[in-house]
């Protein structure tokens, strides 16, 4: 396999990974020059022509031929993957639908009590366990490459109609068929006497995370817009917002204004990335130490939470709606995902950890979409075993609940591969990026 990296420059000319590729396409470069190859040693002269390595004849020939079926299928992702792919890109957007995915499994809990199911999270019990916020909310990562793949293909000069059309059928395609099973769901949970309580916790766990794709589908709409706004505007509308909010006693309703505002900033980001704005590990640097020191400062002495999700009870959320230590941390996650593109590239040069991440993506919208519905419906069985399950339906604080929630995580996996069995033909015909 051809080798991608380039190594850098030190001319102190722009490098490659900071030029925009010409037709909008990702430019595959590393500021780290991969080691030379090693050339194959001599075969000896009867290589291939001793009896153990002459066929029968009339035997089929293997040569060329993977032995292991799994090893051959990554080989044949990685030869149908065009040479200008920048595979970093697909680890960053797998990297963040899984953290989303482990999250909600880790910090969302269905305590069943008195014949109700009502919504709770270890956070509110156990708030020192706001760092694992910390690792598992990746919004941000996620709007960075949807701003970086976003702009640049825009860029390739495609009619804005037909573009954006292409895109939000992409995206809401596999919409249609959550929406349909939950409305048959919800129908039938209330025609068998489930209460109004229980039934809104559901339906409301599983459509919550649907905001994500609307505000996805308004950036991306926006797009020929915004793809040179600078990221600094929004971000100066988020920290008035909150000011008005909190420190001049303002409407609740304002901090809603922050949806948009706030996930625009890494989404600006991505786009100048595409335009060959963020250049070298210096800007990553610079992002992760100054969003991490930001984020600190505001946690420690501005009153904002240190969880970065919403915990149910919680006076202040930083992601309903989003606040300005959100956007702070985010721009620390983006300078982090800047630092692991690199490391991203050498790894991903390998067949098996290439394929891997392509069928990530490949089903990625499955697994956002139905990794709710899984965990809703391996707690629905375990209630006819008759009493509540620890990590499952029991109230989520002490270390047992941990414990036993992390045991619960492969019965999940277990149902989110069925619903992908099922569902993941309504994503089939999406292209990858």
């Amino acid at each position: 396999m051809r080798d991608s990296t380039m190594a850098p420059d030190r001319t102190g000319s722009t490098s490659p990974e900071c030029a925009p590729a010409g037709d909008g396409s990702p430019v595959r470069a590393s500021h780290e020059s991969a080691p030379p190859a090693r050339p194959a040693p001599p075969a000896p002269a009867d290589a291939g022509n001793t009896p153990a390595d002459r066929a029968p004849a009339g035997a089929p020939s293997t040569r060329g031929r993977s032995r292991n079926p799994l090893r051959g299928l990554a080989r044949r992702i990685d030869a149908a993957t065009p040479p200008d792919r920048d595979r970093a890109l697909d680890a960053l957007r797998a990297l963040a639908i899984l953290g989303v995915v482990l999250g909600h499994w880790l910090i969302t809990a269905l305590v069943v009590d008195s014949g109700t199911v009502h919504a709770s999270s270890p956070l509110w019990h156990l708030p020192k366990l706001a760092p694992v916020s910390w690792v598992l909310q990746t919004l941000a990562v996620f709007f960075v490459v949807s701003g970086r793949t976003g702009a640049a293909s825009y860029a390739r000069g495609t009619p804005y109609l037909r573009w954006l059309r292409a895109r939000l059928t992409r995206l809401f395609r596999p919409v249609a068929a959550v929406l349909v099973v939950w409305t048959v769901v919800t129908v039938a949970m209330l025609a068998a006497g489930v209460g109004l309580p229980t039934v809104h916790a559901l339906v409301k766990l599983v459509l919550s995370p649907l905001w994500f794709l609307l505000v996805l589908a308004g950036l991306t709409a926006l797009t020929p817009l915004v793809a040179r706004l600078h990221p600094a505007w929004p971000l100066a509308v988020v920290a008035v917002v909150d000011l008005v909010r909190f420190g001049l006693d303002g409407p609740a309703w304002l901090g809603w204004v922050n949806v948009a505002a706030a996930w625009l900033v890494p989404y600006c980001l991505g786009a100048a990335w595409s335009r060959g704005r963020l250049c070298g590990r210096r800007t990553g640097w610079a992002l992760l130490l100054g969003g991490a020191a930001a984020t600190a400062g505001l946690v420690l002495w501005a009153g904002y939470p240190a969880a970065m999700v919403g915990v149910p009870g919680a006076a202040i959320s930083n992601l309903h709606p989003p606040t300005l230590a959100a956007v702070t941390f985010g721009l620390a996650q983006c300078g982090g995902a800047l630092l692991l593109l690199g490391p991203l590239r050498r790894l991903l040069a390998r067949p098996t950890a290439w394929a891997a991440v392509a069928l990530v993506n490949l089903s990625a919208m499955t697994v956002f979409l139905w990794h709710q519905t899984a965990m809703i419906a391996v707690t629905a069985v375990g209630l006819l075993v008759g009493t509540p399950l620890v990590g499952l339906h029991t109230v989520p604080e002490g270390v047992g609940w941990i414990l036993a929630r992390l045991a619960w995580l492969p019965v999940f996996a277990a149902a989110l591969l069925a619903c992908w069995a099922v569902f993941s033909r309504y994503e089939r015909t999406r292209k990858m990026g």
